[in-house]
């Protein structure tokens, strides 16, 4: 329980820093004389980061001591973080953004992977659950205390006090953190060949499938639950909330279900995600029923999550940290890709309103994906071995 408590709180350190920089922007752009979009590229740039710099960082740092690894990425973390709340101008708090980002995808996972391993593989789904929950207090904590702080000492002090959260993980790391072995960790060229396999891939699939509906629903919440819903703007940060609460739940009872049953309960959630979505397309000019579907929405959007990391964790049980870091940059891509074309549809005559059914649809792909998944013989196979691979011990 230490060793999944010192990860959770350097997972919720470093998250906040991704977070929080959409409540300071207005902030950050007036102090260096820079466009509110422009200041927005800090948001662009770091997911750029966590999207190419993760994969690229843990392959090359494949087969390296894991407690040193996670040691001089919190570093870089905490100087990021610093340089962030001293930059005299744009361009360098850009380059500090880029710099944190880099480490972010790397670090979640060796912290995944840790978790995990540190368990029974029966217990994989609520271990991958239970270090999200860090990322889910950082959405839902993280990101409003670190405003809070903007907005009164200035966007200076929130870098600033990030820093030092990340420094505490960094002091907890050193004294306190006891990896599992690192006896199967191998070199880069085999962890890249283990991505070439049919289940990881597919594994990889169905999180940057399954993701792209709901969290197109999310970039465009404003839009679908003011112009749509009623909902006056000042009742948007509660609903945010509401939506962060129904996430942290579903996080944590989604890795219970998927423990329990995942060829049964992974399928389920999706196919419930799809429902809640295409309902929500009937009733999107309610503003009671809106308010209902927002929880629900964030509740399974977030229940999906931990059985997608355990698929990936399972299916590329050889090489199962680079697994996780390209499923973070999926992820990203996901959600990329959920603002480009969520934006096409909320510009279009028709509105915003269609969301609902097109991330209906695609959350319907990554169901189909995931029964295909759980159909072949050859994946189950290779999954159920590599959970009994996965099974290091302390």
């Amino acid at each position: 329980m230490l060793r999944l408590a010192i990860l959770m709180l350097c997972v919720f350190s470093i998250t906040t820093g991704e977070f929080v920089v959409a409540g300071i922007l207005p902030e950050v752009a007036t102090d260096l004389g820079v466009a509110v979009g422009t200041a927005g590229l800090l948001v662009t740039a770091y997911a750029v980061g966590m999207i190419i710099g993760g994969p690229v960082l843990t392959a090359v740092t494949a087969g390296i001591d894991r407690k040193r690894l996670m040691l001089a990425l919190l570093i870089v973390a905490v100087v990021g973080n610093a340089v962030s709340a001293l930059a005299p101008g744009f361009p360098v708090l850009l380059a500090a953004r880029v710099l944190t980002a880099l480490v972010t995808s790397t670090f979640f996972a060796q912290a995944i992977v840790i978790a995990v391993q540190s368990a029974p593989p029966e217990r994989a789904g609520t271990m991958a659950a239970r270090l999200a929950f860090g990322m889910n207090l950082a959405m839902i904590l993280g990101a409003p205390i670190g405003t809070q702080i903007g907005h009164e000492w200035g966007w200076r002090a929130t870098f600033a006090a990030i820093a030092v959260a990340c420094l505490i993980g960094l002091g907890l790391v050193y004294w306190l953190l006891t990896p599992p072995s690192d006896a199967s960790r191998t070199s880069a060229v085999s962890e890249l060949r283990v991505l070439r396999q049919r289940p990881v891939l597919g594994a990889l699939a169905i999180t940057a499938v399954g993701n792209v509906g709901v969290l197109m629903v999310f970039s465009y919440l404003a839009p679908l639950l003011t112009d749509l819903g009623g909902h006056p703007a000042a009742r948007l940060p509660v609903l945010l909330l509401a939506y962060g609460v129904g996430a942290t739940i579903g996080n944590l009872l989604g890795g219970t279900l998927y423990d329990r049953n995942p060829g049964l309960f992974q399928p389920a959630l999706l196919g419930l995600l799809t429902v809640i979505l295409a309902s929500t397309w009937f009733v999107a000019t309610s503003t009671t029923l809106t308010a209902v579907a927002v929880v629900a929405i964030g509740m399974l959007g977030f229940a999906i999550i931990p059985g997608m990391q355990a698929r990936v964790m399972t299916t590329a049980s050889e090489a199962p940290t680079l697994a996780m870091a390209v499923n973070a940059s999926g992820y990203q891509v996901a959600a990329a890709c959920a603002g480009l074309f969520g934006g096409l549809i909320a510009d279009s005559t028709a509105g915003p309103r269609p969301i609902y059914l097109i991330a209906a649809g695609l959350t319907m792909c990554g169901l189909l994906l995931t029964a295909a998944a759980t159909r072949t013989p050859r994946g189950t196979r290779r999954e159920n071995a590599g959970a009994q691979r996965a099974d290091v011990r302390p």
